[in-house]
């Protein structure tokens, strides 16, 4: 990391304190958000697309079986995204973070393409659904090794001082892709009408993920190593081994704390990021009656504005700590979600979006600090693997299901505030595990050199070191 290329001016000493060089810094946030955007741009279309599915792939059933096994069909999804957190966060520890998150964004684009290229129960019968809930499967598990890789890949890149700051992008993008493929369905939904989208006009928002999704590839490609793997590798391969040895018992038997941290952090924050990204609108169209057009329109803006948000809550949290920004968030889920589905329930279309922006202030604030947070919970050796199991097995509980355990108990009770009090119940949840997380804020991650932005910045760590005998 001292090392002079030609033409270049002599570099301070700067011992092995790693500067990271603004042109492959922009390579990483490019190369990782496009890859958050091409996932959730399938979540978002998937999910604004089940009803209409239901009559292509199932067409004999009735209309509750239909919504039922689109459902069942989304939630597979999650189901498999364990499996491929561990499978994709064991290789990436083992062979890299870069090659690894080339596979992951090249599956889950490959996988939701072909879903817009399968023959209809018309064609070839009931192989039509089995081949969709394969290819969804597909997609779960290798989503399962794309967001947490990701997330492993930008925190080593990034500045030290502005480490949420970058990683705050990637929920900036999975929101982003969220809004992308629910609006485009919409659009189409209102211009072509629901005869046109069954008759074939649903495949359109899956296909566009093909070109989508050769950009996204082509600047994932572009990026390098993470500067810590690159420095772990080397100094593997300098004692004459060629690959790093990952034992997933080992990490797990070390890394079983901070792992629940996450599992209950996840917990806290995705059941109320997909209480209001994909709950909401079933909500105001099936519990309010609202037509389901308008209730998009409710919830998509603030969705985009939320996307944007998310930057400036990671510089947030790199100036005040990702503590305090974290427990205003969970402090705020508990004080205000029965007040927000106050509004929500009413008649007003203020009182409304002033209700979603009750409860999508704080997801903001969850998501775009906890980007940051659970990386720096665990050492750079075991990063990918310990984060890729905790993060996929608490959003496979907690995150995926919190819409149809939302909608069940506001069903079941006849009372939108038992909603409400569900969200309340996993933040008081997410304080404990917010008062356990050490503050990583403007620190080196666990195992790893300091990431700087200057050589001067990097000297004067050096000299300090020096003076101190280190």
């Amino acid at each position: 990391m001292t090392d002079q290329r030609v033409g270049e001016s002599p570099r301070l000493d700067t011992g092995t304190v790693n500067v990271v060089r603004k042109q492959e810094l922009r390579r990483a946030v490019r190369g990782t958000f496009v890859g958050n955007v091409m996932e959730w741009y399938d979540v978002g279309v998937f999910g604004y697309l089940i009803v209409t599915l239901g009559p292509v792939f199932l067409p004999d059933a009735d209309r509750a079986t239909q919504v039922i096994f689109m459902l069942g069909t989304f939630a597979s999804t999650y189901l498999f995204r364990p499996l491929g957190g561990l499978f994709f966060g064991w290789l990436g520890d083992k062979i890299g973070r870069k090659r690894v998150l080339f596979l992951t964004l090249t599956l889950v684009a490959v996988a939701t393409f072909l879903i817009g290229l399968l023959p209809s129960h018309a064609t070839i019968g009931s192989l039509a659904a089995v081949l969709l809930v394969a290819l969804k499967i597909l997609q779960g598990f290798s989503a399962g090794g794309e967001f947490t890789g990701a997330l492993t890949f930008i925190t080593e890149s990034a500045p030290d001082r502005k480490r949420g700051f970058y990683a705050a992008f990637l929920d900036g993008g999975s929101y982003l892709g969220f809004v992308l493929g629910a609006a485009i369905v919409t659009f189409m939904q209102v211009t072509f009408g629901q005869a046109a989208m069954e008759d074939g006009l649903w495949r359109v928002p899956f296909l566009i993920a093909g070109p989508l999704g050769l950009v996204a590839v082509y600047l994932r490609m572009r990026v390098e190593e993470s500067p810590h793997f690159a420095a772990l590798a080397a100094e593997q391969a300098s004692t004459g081994q060629a690959a790093l040895r990952v034992n997933p018992l080992r990490v797990f038997a070390a890394n079983w704390r901070p792992m629940l941290l996450v599992i209950l952090l996840v917990a806290a924050a995705n059941s109320a990021g997909y209480a209001f990204t994909s709950y909401m609108p079933t909500y105001l169209s099936t519990v309010l009656e609202h037509d389901a057009v308008q209730g998009n329109l409710f919830s998509l803006p603030l969705m985009l504005l939320m996307a944007c948000l998310m930057p400036f809550v990671g510089m947030l949290s790199d100036r005040v700590g990702r503590k305090p920004v974290l427990t205003a968030a969970a402090v705020w889920i508990v004080l205000l979600s029965f007040p927000a589905f106050q509004l929500i329930a009413s008649d007003s279309p203020v009182a409304i979006v002033g209700g979603l922006a009750l409860i999508g202030i704080p997801v903001a604030l969850y998501m775009g600090t906890l980007a940051s947070t659970y990386p720096a919970l665990f050492p750079t050796a075991s990063r990918n693997t310990s984060l890729g199991v905790s993060y996929n097995i608490s959003i496979a509980l907690f995150g995926g299901t919190a819409p149809l355990v939302i909608d069940t108990l506001v069903r079941t009770t006849g009372n939108a505030a038992a909603a409400a009090f569900y969200l309340m119940g996993m933040s008081v949840i997410g304080l404990i595990a917010i008062r356990l997380i050490p503050e990583t804020a403007g620190q080196p991650l666990s195992g790893s050199e300091p990431n700087v932005e200057t050589e001067l910045e990097a000297h004067e760590i050096h000299t300090a070191r020096l003076a101190a005998g280190r």
